[in-house]
């Protein structure tokens, strides 16, 4: 066979391939629609096919009646009789198709839309742990990347004390964001099943919101930051969650919010409450995405597009942390640009009755 042959079949078999992937592309993108318009055509054929059963039914019905009917002889003594117990035969046959019919139909209904829910929660929640194996991975990946180039640079190399310890150092962060990354991903599972065990303390909030802002400060120098931190107030919880809790909204305010921005941190009294904002003058949150901005997993925009880091896990956990403190989060636009997240904690029984 002549050389063009192979090259001729390989072109074909290439071309199929990526047509096939590209129709993997569009159903994965329309999948929903196809979803719905799939059970939107089973539900009428359904409900086709019980009509015409009913009316296939009823023209039994009607033609039985006519056919006893004309058995009747109008000089019978008890033709009225008769006649309105047939009358009163046909009205219960259609009645019982009828009853029949609208149970079964329902029923199937039901099944029909509860299929229907169970499948889109399911394509949902798949897609969403595809975003977050995605995220992981990339988060993963990254701190691992640098960590091993530092420390074979720091052994193949002959370098100062300066360089060597800034490598080194810089190691150390990846180490501690992996460190931070794995936390967030147990934290979530052992709070999502009720398996962790809480250790709640007298805490200074004041203290703790500053600390907390020190170290981003040293983390992101190039952040600038504001604070207006009223001082002692206290609230009861674990200190350990309420820091990843301060961390991740740092994080996720200084995520979309370009170098030259300032984040603005608020902690006051309000009532018997304590409040903490975090502003930033980032890109905002549309409104329809702020009710599920607090679900696992979930991140706005495309995975493969996204430039943000993040595995949908941060604003989630602090959701159930709050929660599991007695407080509330609340989402509100800042301006002209920007979200404020606002937290709300319980004061310490000890403060409050002061």
């Amino acid at each position: 066979m002549h050389p063009n042959i192979y090259q001729y079949v390989f072109g074909k078999w290439r071309s199929a391939t990526e047509i096939c992937i590209r129709m993997r592309k569009k159903y994965k993108k329309h999948q929903f629609k196809l979803l719905t318009v799939s059970f939107a055509f089973l539900l009428l054929y359904i409900i086709a096919g019980f009509t015409s059963w009913f009316f296939s039914l009823e023209s039994q019905n009607r033609q039985m009646y006519r056919f006893r009917l004309a058995e009747l002889k109008h000089d019978d003594p008890q033709y009225t009789d008769k006649l309105e117990a047939l009358n009163d035969a046909k009205k219960r046959k259609t009645f019982q198709y009828v009853g029949e019919g609208s149970t079964y139909l329902l029923v199937i209904l039901i099944g029909a839309v509860y299929v229907y829910w169970n499948t889109r929660q399911q394509l949902l929640l798949s897609r969403k742990q595809q975003n977050f194996m995605m995220a992981v991975t990339h988060e993963l990946k990254t701190p691992i990347a640098i960590t091993k180039l530092n420390l074979e640079t720091v052994l193949k190399r002959n370098l100062d004390d300066i360089k060597r310890n800034k490598l080194l150092e810089q190691s150390l962060e990846e180490t501690k964001r992996l460190d931070a990354l794995v936390n967030n991903i147990l934290t979530a599972s052992q709070l999502e099943s009720n398996e962790y065990t809480f250790n709640i303390s007298h805490l200074n909030w004041s203290e703790q919101a500053e600390m907390a802002v020190l170290h981003f400060q040293s983390r992101y120098p190039t952040h600038q930051i504001r604070t207006d931190i009223e001082p002692d107030i206290y609230i009861d919880g674990e200190s350990s969650l309420l820091d990843l809790v301060l961390n991740n909204f740092l994080d996720n305010a200084r995520k979309y919010s370009g170098k030259d921005s300032t984040i603005t941190i608020t902690l006051d009294k309000e009532s018997d409450m304590a409040r903490l904002s975090t502003a930033d003058q980032g890109i905002g949150i549309r409104p329809e995405e702020r009710d599920r901005i607090f679900e696992k997993f979930y991140r706005i925009g495309n995975e493969e597009t996204r430039k943000t880091k993040g595995t949908g896990l941060g604003l989630f956990l602090c959701q159930k942390i709050v929660t599991d403190h007695k407080g509330v989060i609340s989402i509100a636009d800042n301006q002209p640009n920007g979200t404020i997240f606002t937290i709300q904690l319980p004061l310490s029984k000890e403060q409050h009755g002061i």
